[in-house]
């Protein structure tokens, strides 16, 4: 059986890989721009190979989170339990990592606050459903 380690790795990169395809196709449906690799990397004065690598590792400690402590207490079906996980990423995302990025609180500093919250809640639910959906507990 796999350990919940593993299960985390697996689950983090799949679910943040399928996160990340989203967000690079968003602008071809009329959705804002949302490059959270390049995003990191010039908050934090980094290669942007390293931002990416960072929000890929972001993905993996979320899952984790999820595996150890939020798959066994969400109530519901893996898909819906991974996506109501996923509100909580979401809102600290718009309350506390967008503003220390100059975007504003549910960035609201942005040239479509509405659009970009959008399309963070579209993407971080859609990495809660494959995080359930892969975790399966």
């Amino acid at each position: 059986m796999e350990t919940k380690i593993i299960a985390s790795v697996k689950s983090g990169i799949g679910a943040t890989a399928v996160m990340t395809i989203m967000m690079l196709v968003a602008p071809m449906m009329g959705m804002p721009e949302m490059p959270i690799g390049k995003m990191l990397a010039d908050f934090m004065h980094i290669p942007v190979w390293t931002g990416w690598l960072m929000h890929f590792m972001i993905g993996i400690i979320l899952a984790a989170m999820y595996v150890f402590y939020g798959s066994e207490r969400i109530p519901g079906s893996p898909a819906l339990k991974g996506m109501l996980f996923s509100l909580l990423p979401f809102l600290m995302a718009q309350i506390a990592i967008m503003p220390m990025m100059g975007a504003g609180i549910f960035s609201m500093n942005t040239s479509l606050p509405m659009m970009m919250v959008a399309g963070s809640l579209i993407g971080h639910l859609v990495y809660g459903l494959v995080l359930g959906l892969l975790v399966r507990s």
